[in-house]
């Protein structure tokens, strides 16, 4: 009789199992038939039923998934589709295509990439879609009115003079190998964000074993993990892992300090307006004092409501993303490719001196950034060959059609600013560090605008691309006015990029500095 059961109760379950694996798969074909049949006409590699091209990137180092990309690109044409699963991806680097899709707001949303982002930026600027996007947005665009971008210059060249000092220590103390000055720059590009975002210092560059610089690494450490690792790309695995508890309590650092200075900042300006010292002036712009980001979100109001406290976190801890990490990947770029080159860096040095003169000591001002001609070109060119963000992602949230292609709901669409700027049909030998190709009546003058998009392009383009040049801009000009800058190794060939939310290598990029001599 026991034995019957057991019988009778295995039947039932292998039933039921029978039953649900009918019901899953009918709704497999129901949900993914439509999308597998309308981009029948999009070229795509080989794929395998459920996996669909995994097995393409399944046990690859990191670094290699962006060229298993490229690879595709080459063999099935600018325009192609991936399937990790069931998500559906397309890439592209048709121009056409580009431009449809960051030139309207029709294509507004982040791919599902950008998901591993909200736990720290919630529903900022960067991860915000409709509406709300749009009223932050407006809110937004005067904190980088050119006025509040010039009473940043003393932020930048503040903390610029601190990466000076260290790199002194650095001098003393480095070998052959030389050391990776990535540290350091990183390290300098918190404490200005900080800074200019909050108004507080952390103090990074002389304490790099704060709490908090400590829980911002653990942040970049848990975003390059969640990229790549299969385990951490979804929620329902990722939440049981190590890595989710290490940022859970990161994120507990990073959220409770923000809090605080907003807490901090709200008391102190109503005391201020209390007293009647903050006229009509201050509030409109912040002209006739120096105002942090935190300032200027404290005073804005969206439908003539203030922010609350959690849409000025939001904001603020937005700004620091997209303020450090890519900032100091395009200034360590910048020396990369100035080593290389070492008659460009000269001609950077001298025009240092020419707009700053051979007084070491004397601060750049906004208007020197801006003389700052040949610099500049180096800096652009810099950002074609290793833009701080290599890919862009765009989620389709209705069925749609884009220069004769359907492209179903729910689809992924990625662009890389990365492979655009290496394209040669768009810049002739595009390996090569040309700083001229952005002069004036040079060949990039009748480029088309979504060629070159390191800042994106279109109504999501980078809201603070003028802040970053200039923070660059000091960066560099007070570096290399006080030493000359050598790469030591990997060589060219040694050198793996690695394509995540920011443009990252493999193995840490190392120089050698040697102090200038002025004659």
């Amino acid at each position: 009789m026991a034995a019957a059961a057991l019988i009778n109760v295995l039947l039932c379950a292998g039933g039921l199992f029978t039953i649900l694996s009918t019901i899953g798969l009918v709704l497999y074909l129901v949900k993914f038939k439509h999308m597998i049949d309308i981009t029948n006409n999009l070229p795509s590699p080989p794929y395998l039923p459920i996996v669909g091209h995994g097995h393409h990137f399944a046990g690859k180092p990191p670094h290699e998934n962006m060229y298993t990309i490229y690879e595709f690109a080459s063999k099935y044409g600018p325009t192609f589709k991936v399937w990790l699963g069931t998500e559906l991806n397309i890439w592209t680097s048709d121009l056409k295509d580009v431009e449809v899709i960051l030139g309207t707001t029709r294509f507004n949303d982040k791919a599902h990439e950008y998901d591993m982002l909200e736990p720290w930026l919630k529903e900022g600027l960067l991860t915000s879609r409709g509406r709300k996007w749009n009223s932050r947005r407006k809110v937004l665009t005067p904190a980088f009115h050119f006025k509040i971008l010039e009473s940043f210059i003393d932020v930048f060249e503040k903390e610029s003079r601190t990466l000076v000092a260290n790199l002194d220590k650095e001098y003393r103390m480095q070998t052959d190998k030389g050391f990776d000055l990535n540290d350091w720059v990183n390290l300098c590009t918190l404490d200005t964000i900080c800074e200019t975002a909050m108004g507080v210092s952390v103090n990074a560059q002389t304490n790099a074993d704060s709490e908090y610089v400590r829980a911002v690494k653990t942040i970049a450490m848990v975003l390059h993990k969640r990229m790549f690792d299969i385990l951490c790309r979804f929620e329902l695995t990722y939440r049981f892992t190590r890595l989710a508890r290490e940022e859970k309590k990161a994120l507990a650092v990073l959220h409770g300090f923000t809090e605080k200075v907003i807490v901090q900042r709200r008391e102190e300006l109503l005391k201020v307006q209390e007293a009647g010292k903050l006229d009509a002036a201050d509030k409109d712009t912040g002209s006739k004092r120096k105002m942090a980001f935190l300032d200027i979100l404290l005073q804005s109001q969206v439908d003539g409501k203030p922010l609350t406290n959690m849409d000025i976190r939001e904001e603020v801890d937005t700004f620091m993303f997209e303020g450090h990490d890519t900032t100091s990947s395009a200034v360590t770029f910048c020396f990369y490719n100035l080593a290389n080159y070492p008659e460009c860096q000269q001609k950077c040095f001298e025009e240092i001196v020419q707009v700053l003169g051979k007084d070491k000591s004397k601060p750049v001002t906004f208007e020197d950034l801006n003389n700052l001609h040949y610099l500049d070109l180096c800096i652009k060119e810099t950002l074609r060959m290793f833009p701080s963000v290599p890919l862009l992602g765009r989620k389709v949230t209705e069925e749609c059609e884009i220069n004769g292609k359907i492209i179903p709901a729910g689809t992924n669409i990625g662009i890389s600013p990365l492979q655009l700027g290496r394209l040669e049909e768009l810049f002739p030998d595009p390996d090569t560090f040309k700083p001229e190709r952005f002069e004036a009546g040079y060949s990039t003058e009748h480029l088309n605008p979504y060629a070159y998009i390191p800042f994106s392009a279109g109504p999501r383009n980078c809201i603070g691309q003028k802040f970053a040049v200039l923070e660059i801009k000091t960066i560099l000009s007070n570096v290399l006015r006080h030493y000359s800058v050598e790469y030591v190794g990997p060589g060219e060939e040694e050198i793996h990029l690695i394509a995540e939310l920011i443009l990252r290598t493999k193995d840490p990029l190392m120089f050698k500095i040697k102090p200038r001599v002025y004659y």
